[in-house]
């Protein structure tokens, strides 16, 4: 194996001092060529019509970002699968409640809660973010080929209304989920040949190209949700409110159906605050809408969980095959009930807590030797 050194430069040298090359130093997407272009002096052509282009632009980008939020998605996704076959593999310590595999030196680290917490929210996100990608694709179709017009025009509203949401809040997901999966690995995370550390480089860029996610809150609360007299979210609050409704006929589903409706009205009222609020200092909608954005995408993959819970149910009343597979949703979908939903309340307080703390400091203040 050749023994390289590194100058004060930033070359590589062989140990004989030929240079063999320069050390680019950047952080990941190692399989996307990026560079600078520069149109200083090019000729262009108008495409389209004039003055137009931006709203050209947009049909592409909103469709790109529903692709990004696949992307969060799929980086969460083979994350996952990495480090569950690493803590069914991984010995170490034993079960607090006394050790799981006696014969063993060690158990599996699945067995310790902490490891269990990681997983576990890795496999309620992932889930549950892939049946919203999926109902969002289901939306696009119906846009074009549902029945009627008045049909074609809720989708259409749903998913512009949910498309910040499924890019934003998915790769805000998606890359905390890819994090704690390394974390599972523990100091192996951050070994190359184990490859988590690729999967969290490659999760962060989600965040932020084709809009900031910042900007995608920005343009969830600064426009989805007041466009057309406020039609879109208030359909969404109806059809999520009505599988709430229907879901509280079934004992099983009860419980789950009436923690989202929680979720749901601390949606509502950071809804109302924002009415009451931001139109006298915008920077209250700018200070919160972050926030906004994981109430509703929590809020969100837990309308997705009371579905799929709504269909594990009733195939296991049928009593058809794959009874583990359903049994293991129904058990996701209260794990996510239990540990995802209560977080919509905390963030509706900071929420409420307004702009005025968060831009009381000078900027010189934040230059200031502590």
């Amino acid at each position: 194996v050749p023994k390289f050194l590194v100058g004060d430069d930033g070359s590589i040298g062989e140990r004989n001092g030929e240079v063999c090359g320069a050390i680019e130093h950047k952080m990941g997407i190692h399989g996307n060529a990026t560079c600078v272009l520069n149109y200083d002096g090019a000729k262009g052509w108008l495409v389209g019509e004039e003055n137009k282009g931006l709203a050209a632009m947009f049909i592409m980008m909103n469709a790109a970002r529903l692709g990004v939020g696949v992307q969060g998605l799929s980086q969460a996704e083979v994350a996952y699968q990495n480090a569950v076959a690493y803590a069914l593999d991984r010995r170490q310590g034993r079960a607090l409640t006394g050790p799981a595999e006696p014969e063993a030196q060690a158990d599996p680290i699945f067995v310790h809660p902490d490891v269990r917490r990681m997983l576990m929210d890795a496999k309620a996100f992932t889930e549950g973010m892939r049946a919203l990608c999926l109902w969002g694709a289901l939306q696009v179709d119906l846009t074009h080929k549902a029945k009627t017009e008045e049909e074609r025009e809720q989708a259409d509203m749903l998913i512009g209304l949910l498309t910040p949401v499924i890019k934003g809040y998915g790769t805000d997901k998606g890359y905390e989920v890819a994090t704690n999966m390394q974390q599972v690995f523990g100091g192996h995370g951050y070994i190359e040949e184990w490859g988590m550390s690729q999967f969290v480089r490659d999760a962060r860029i989600a965040q932020i190209y084709e809009g900031t996610n910042g900007v995608q809150a920005m343009d969830l609360c600064g426009r989805k949700l007041a466009q057309k007299g406020g039609a879109a979210i208030q359909a969404f609050f109806k059809v999520v409110g009505d599988d709430i409704a229907d879901a509280k006929g079934d004992d099983t589903l009860a419980p789950m159906a009436e923690a989202l409706e929680k979720a749901l009205g601390q949606q509502q009222a950071a809804t109302m605050w924002f009415m009451q609020n931001a139109m006298q200092n915008p920077n209250h909608l700018g200070a919160g809408a972050h926030h906004y954005m994981h109430i509703m995408g929590i809020v969100t993959l837990g309308w997705m969980w009371l579905r799929m819970a709504k269909v594990a149910q009733a195939a296991l009343a049928a009593g058809g095959e794959d009874k583990a597979f359903y049994e293991g949703k129904i058990a996701t979908a209260r794990y996510y009930m239990d540990r995802y939903l209560p977080d919509a309340g905390a963030l509706r307080r900071k929420l409420e807590a307004g702009s005025e703390s968060l831009m009381a400091l000078d900027e010189d203040a934040f230059a200031t030797a502590a």
